[in-house]
């Protein structure tokens, strides 16, 4: 991949960042409130955002610069088993069709910001409360930083080095989140997922014609994991059960997650979420567009230092300096709008579940939305400083055990919603052994979610999260069988 400075490209890419910094401030006159010196207002744009602005949204920070530069990494290095993806976004929407609605009203009805606020309101359980808070602050601060990376292979295709670019893009991302709240990157959703459509459409249609055609980008790709030995087009026999699991337990997580529940929240009608979990599968495609990139890597013969390298080298190799500086900034943007909504929903979390609930509890309405406005600063320097100060490699081992972490608040957040039999402490008692088992497993593993199993016959690999969710839940009714079960509080 060439390093240089493209004048060109970099102009371009330059333009583009300059008019969504521009639309970041501007979002604070964006639906103007009466003010923005409250929680439901900076942190869920005011409950108010219908179907098309909830697409944008949940869309821009679900499919995020991250997943662009990592989906076609991962195919280009592992090959059929990195398309796993595509079938837990295909799960993940009937999930989101049942559940969502029911969370949605339950946060509407009570004034609940974060999933932590519905689960204290559900089991009067500070306990509880402050264990779904921790660990979706501590899942979404490796995601946050995973952003950076995205945006970091961009910068160093456009030949700039240093730090330097990338401080100074996250601080503009942090000035407009500060002053614009929620409704900033939900402006900046359209621009980015038009760009993105844009690129990728253009991409899948052109790249192969100059590359032979998809049968020799098979073919290719095909002969490079053969002569690796490792990886292929097509899965191995013993990799079905962990393709199928790790599908499973990601899409369980996926809505789990602050960011992801920060665009629910923010939805102004049960409704809405439905029309977005039938409409958000379009995204699916383009997903599965996508992942055809890391084939085209290997057609391409590209000469790559990281898999990370494939999406800007093809762009940078095969279509010209101006559209390859669109594709960039269009991936960029696409690290500023989830990065943002991510820090909201974990300065949400702070705010709410540990400020109101320890520090100040009688804190104003305009003191709730100042704290998050600063919370939220700090959520991205952190994140900024791990990816200079640490390895890569540390952000995403992180990223892999907030997977697994995030999957285990799923019995406290859903479980109420429709069934008043458990109680605060057993699933207090099957959280702890989801997410210390959980994590255990992965470090016995060398940070990787994948555990072997043998029942007899030959071993099989599990997904961690899901084999994690399972204890979580086993524990949970025993535990709830011998403190009994009790009717729901709605409050």
């Amino acid at each position: 991949m060439r390093t240089e400075i493209d004048g060109v490209a970099l102009t371009v890419f330059a333009v583009f960042f300059a008019i969504v910094t521009v639309m970041g401030f501007v979002a604070a006159r964006w639906r103007k409130p009466k003010t923005l010196a409250h929680i439901d207002e900076w942190g869920l744009g005011g409950r108010q955002f219908g179907t098309w602005i909830t697409w944008f949204l949940v869309g821009g920070d679900f499919y995020t610069a991250y997943t662009v530069i990592a989906v076609p990494a991962l195919v280009y290095a592992v090959g059929a088993y990195g398309f796993f993806a595509l079938p837990y976004t295909i799960i993940v929407y009937p999930f989101v069709f049942a559940v969502m609605p029911v969370l949605w009203r339950r946060a509407k009805d009570f004034g609940y910001v974060t999933a932590a606020d519905v689960v204290h309101g559900q089991y009067k359980s500070r306990m509880l409360e402050l264990a779904v808070a921790i660990t979706g602050v501590l899942a979404t601060m490796p995601y946050i930083a995973l952003q950076l990376v995205g945006m970091a292979a961009v910068i160093k295709a456009l030949g700039l080095t240093g730090e330097l670019p990338l401080a100074i893009a996250f601080i503009i991302l942090a000035l407009y989140t500060y002053s614009s709240g929620l409704r900033a990157p939900a402006l900046i959703a359209f621009v980015k997922d038009i760009m993105i459509y844009i690129v990728v459409i253009a991409a899948v249609a052109l790249i192969p014609s100059r590359l032979g055609g998809y049968a020799h980008v098979f073919a290719a790709a095909d002969a490079a994991f053969q002569a690796r030995g490792s990886g292929g087009i097509l899965l191995d026999g013993n990799q079905y059960v962990a393709y199928a699991t790790l599908a499973l337990g990601s899409a369980l997580a996926a809505f789990m997650y602050p960011h992801t529940l920060t665009g629910i929240f923010a939805s102004k009608s049960a409704n809405t979420i439905r029309k977005n979990a039938a409409l958000l599968p379009a995204y699916t495609l383009l997903l599965g567009l996508l992942a055809l990139l890391g084939y085209m890597g290997h057609a391409a013969n590209l000469h790559l230092s990281s898999p990370n390298d494939v999406v800007p080298a093809l762009f940078q190799t095969l279509f010209p300096s101006w559209f390859a500086g669109f594709a960039f900034a269009a991936i960029a943007i696409g690290a500023l709008v989830p990065a943002a909504v991510m820090s909201i929903g974990a300065a949400n979390l702070f705010t709410r579940n540990f400020w109101k609930a320890y520090v100040d509890p009688s804190i104003s309405d305009a003191g709730e939305a100042q704290v998050a406005k600063v919370a939220s600063l700090v959520v991205k320097v952190g994140a900024l400083l791990v990816i200079v100060f640490l390895p890569t490699q540390f952000a995403l081992d992180l990223q892999l055990l907030g997977g697994v972490w995030i999957l285990q608040t799923l019995p406290a957040l859903v479980f109420g919603l429709f069934s008043g039999w458990f109680r605060a402490p057993a699933l207090l008692a099957g959280w702890l052994i989801g997410f210390l088992g959980g994590t255990w497993l992965v470090w016995i593993n060398g940070l990787k979610p994948l555990q072997a199993i043998s029942l007899g016959g030959a071993p099989f690999t599990v997904y961690i999260g899901l084999l994690a969710l399972l204890a979580n839940v086993l524990v949970a009714v025993v535990v709830n069988l011998f403190v009994g079960s009790r009717q729901p509080v709605q409050a």
